[in-house]
């Protein structure tokens, strides 16, 4: 990097702009390339690894930075490190259609892999391929948003595609056991939240193996910390309850 008169200018290369309008005006910041979705998809936790350099612009390719003024009047702050975080989380990445085309296709798969490993066919209990899930996605025009992190888009394409094929996500296998005094108890709360109980042992305390969907899980874990305070205990014994075997549904 290097600076030229006057001041107020800064000249970078091979930068990604993120830019954003507040208050009227433009701001943007400096980042490097295929940085900025690695750090909105929470791959990248280090801002310094994304930002090339902490300065907010008013025109990151003239090399203009913009007046501390202006930036606390728009965003109520003049912590530069800040500033750029909401950009970053908030701003519009621009890139040339050839980039902006290869990244969405890059997200697409992503995605597509990311459905394929969390889901199952509810019916056989196998995996689905990352192929197929593509071609179901193509099938239902699925868009891909390029400002969203491709889990929440994951997300979203589980729910659509389950209007159309038999998809479900892979249920958790958890161990509780639980104090026998909060055990009865508890077990009522809990079965609203459990698909399939697999076993179940009362004698000096409750055991029970059981089936859920991983969306519960946090609710589970924090049900069972504050109800038995600390006595229970919640063991993850498989993350995806499928068949064995490697045949995968194409």
């Amino acid at each position: 990097m290097s600076i030229f008169t006057p001041t107020n200018q800064i000249r970078l290369t091979n930068v990604a702009v993120v830019r954003m309008k507040k208050g009227g005006k433009r701001f943007e910041i400096a980042c490097y390339k295929n940085k900025v979705m690695s750090w909105r998809s929470g791959a990248e936790k280090d801002l310094d690894e994304v930002l090339q350099t902490h300065s907010v612009f008013t025109n990151v390719s003239k090399g203009q930075v913009a007046k501390k003024d202006d930036l606390s009047k728009s965003f109520g702050t003049d912590d530069l490190t800040e500033i750029c975080k909401q950009i970053l989380a908030k701003g519009e990445l621009q890139v040339s259609d050839k980039e902006r085309q290869s990244q969405l296709e890059q997200m697409f798969r992503d995605i597509a892999t990311i459905v394929a490993e969390k889901c199952v066919n509810p019916e056989t209990k196998r995996p689905y391929t990352v192929s197929l899930i593509e071609r179901a996605m193509k099938d239902i025009h699925y868009s891909v948003k390029a400002s969203k992190s491709t889990k929440q888009q994951a997300l979203e394409v589980i729910r659509q595609l389950k209007e159309s094929m038999q998809i479900q996500r892979a249920h958790m296998r958890l161990r509780f056991v639980l104090p026998a005094r909060e055990g009865k108890r508890l077990k009522e709360k809990l079965k609203p939240l459990v698909k399939v109980v697999e076993s179940e042992d009362f004698d000096d305390q409750l055991e029970m193996v059981c089936l859920i969907d991983p969306g519960c899980f946090r609710e589970i874990d924090e049900l069972i910390r504050c109800e038995t305070k600390g006595k229970g205990s919640l063991e993850v014994l498989s993350l995806k309850d499928v068949e064995e075997g490697d045949e995968k549904l194409e």
